[in-house]
């Protein structure tokens, strides 16, 4: 192996394609807080967190897109948090007439771990725990890891799993992945093969599109955090 190639397993599905859920009502909060330095934290879980009308419109709007293309998918593998779940529900109900594809729930692409800051935006964190906040900023994004959490890291190693899998049980198959930013990161990472730099990408959309196609026994990156279909 020449230095600067990468090591891949062969795979064998024909396509992987990952979306990030449509925007919640999470999303907005976090947003709200991150502006106006609100330290509040509401109630619930995050697992919990709804979409918005706006999220919802985008789910639609996904799944238009989804049951036009020619090369759509044709097995989903779907977070159980109820915002990925309620993203595929709205898009397959977009296919009309037609059978949308299977849809299978995975807890290894649920969202990335939060433990006790979970539900917490930035300014409330740092008014939790000033200590624990300072630990994070002086560490690596990717390795960071909140107390009873995960870091990219860990979301990395699970989804490098579900992959192994995938490839095992749906080979030839194009697969769909209804999920998280973290988990899009992680596709990433996994698919650019051994030795892969640890990806320094801006956030994913929410209703994006991020697509890898087999070519000649490995999957390749086609489009990244792609909006054009909203």
């Amino acid at each position: 192996m020449e230095i600067g190639d990468r090591h891949h397993p062969v795979p064998t599905l024909a396509s992987v394609t990952v979306v990030r859920h449509g925007e919640s009502e999470a999303n907005v909060r976090y947003r709200r807080a991150v502006e106006t330095g609100e330290v509040s934290v509401p109630e619930g879980r995050s697992e919990d967190a709804p979409l918005t009308g706006r999220g919802e419109e985008q789910a639609a709007a996904l799944g238009r897109w989804l049951a036009a293309v020619e090369d759509g998918p044709e097995l989903v593998v779907c977070s159980p948090y109820a915002r990925a779940r309620r993203t595929w529900e709205i898009a397959a109900g977009e296919y009309g007439e037609r059978a949308a594809p299977p849809v299978v729930v995975e807890e290894r692409v649920r969202d990335r771990e939060n433990g006790v800051f979970a539900l917490h935006s930035p300014p409330a964190w740092r008014a939790a725990d000033p200590q624990e906040w300072a630990r994070r900023e002086r560490s690596e994004e990717w390795t960071y890891r909140p107390p009873g959490g995960e870091s990219l890291a860990d979301v990395a190693l699970r989804v490098r799993g579900l992959l192994g899998d995938l490839d095992a049980v749906a080979a030839g198959r194009r697969v769909l992945v209804v999920a998280h930013d973290a988990v899009a990161l992680a596709v990433a990472y996994v698919l650019e093969g051994l030795g892969a730099p640890v990806p320094d990408r801006p956030q994913v959309a929410n209703a994006s599109v991020s697509r890898w196609h087999n070519a000649g026994g490995r999957l390749v990156p086609g489009v990244w955090n792609s909006t054009g279909h909203l």
